[in-house]
């Protein structure tokens, strides 16, 4: 047998052995109101859920099953998880879903982590229709979208930031089809409708600021940030600043205020000042989102004056 042939099958023997030890989680994979599947280290199986919340399941698994899962995983990524390598991150390789695996010593048992990538792309309409948004502040949105306005989302672990972006995407593709999007992420997580998309992905050896200066050069109408949270804010605000507007960004931060207070702290971090000068002209929104009694809501819609 050649030797492409012999690869052919191994990797789809692999396959098949990844797709058995996913059996206990399958069904938590295919349901598209799933958005993170946890292991922790008693064994229990949690989720996080687009409406439901966090909670746990009936579902557990045992240390050895989980440490077989994270050395298949591990070994299909092109890398080894042992004691003195105990972590293992990547893009899950059936799906492409965002996963995180430790082994001991750094825990007492197996545990997982992923972050499905979205099933459903929400619209505008549908966060109104939940009641997660106003209609209001979704008119201000979509104006902020034809008047090529930059975007920062933000919010806390799981408040929805990536639901949202995909969503305000989704409003971009309908209301501005003929712009040229670039997506930059560390794990592809953003979803985008428009037929000019360009979709660039970090690696250990290109950095996302890296990718931001690449990206100048594809000539986009749009840069969009999976999430910003490094030295890479100064290159985005840059960028955004020289003649390509009406980006999005993701930041982790709890609401709006704190949002642009983030951005200034990760600009420190190349030895720069924080630049609000230079971040009121650039972000002209931020929307904060929050989870409420368990449901994902839009709490702030705040118009950065600057400009």
């Amino acid at each position: 047998m050649q030797a492409p042939m012999r690869d052919l099958e191994i990797h789809r023997k692999t396959l098949n052995k990844l797709s058995r030890e996913l059996r206990p989680i399958a069904a938590f994979l295919d349901d598209p109101g799933v958005t993170d599947i946890l292991l922790n280290p008693d064994g229990r199986i949690w989720l996080d859920t687009i409406d439901r919340g966090k909670f746990p399941t009936e579902v557990t698994m045992d240390p050895m099953a989980a440490a077989t899962l994270i050395g298949t995983i591990a070994s299909m990524l092109g890398t080894v998880v042992t004691e003195t390598h105990p972590v293992v991150e990547g893009e899950l390789p059936l799906d492409g879903n965002r996963f995180e695996g430790l082994i001991p010593p750094i825990v007492a048992n197996p545990v997982f982590a992923i972050r499905k990538k979205a099933l459903l792309v929400f619209t505008l309409a549908d966060y109104v229709e939940k009641g997660s948004m106003t209609p209001e502040q979704q008119s201000v949105i979509e104006n902020g979208i034809l008047t090529r306005k930059n975007i920062l989302v933000c919010g806390g672990t799981a408040s929805g930031k990536t639901t949202f972006a995909n969503a305000v995407l989704a409003a971009i593709a309908e209301l501005t089809p003929e712009h040229r999007v670039v997506i930059i992420e560390d794990t592809i997580e953003l979803q985008s409708k428009i037929a000019d998309t360009v979709a660039l992905r970090t690696s250990e050896e290109i950095s996302m600021t890296k990718l931001l200066r690449y990206s100048l050069r594809l000539r986009p109408d749009r840069i969009i940030v999976g999430e910003v949270r490094g030295p890479e804010a100064l290159d985005l605000l840059m960028a955004w600043n020289t003649g390509h507007p009406g980006g999005i960004g993701t930041i982790h931060a709890d609401s709006a205020p704190e949002a642009l207070d983030r951005l200034g702290e990760l600009i420190t971090l190349t030895g720069a000042p924080p630049m609000s000068g230079l971040i009121h002209r650039v972000v002209d929104m931020v929307i904060s989102l929050q989870k409420v009694d368990g449901v994902r809501k839009i709490t702030e819609v705040l118009q950065v004056a600057g400009r």
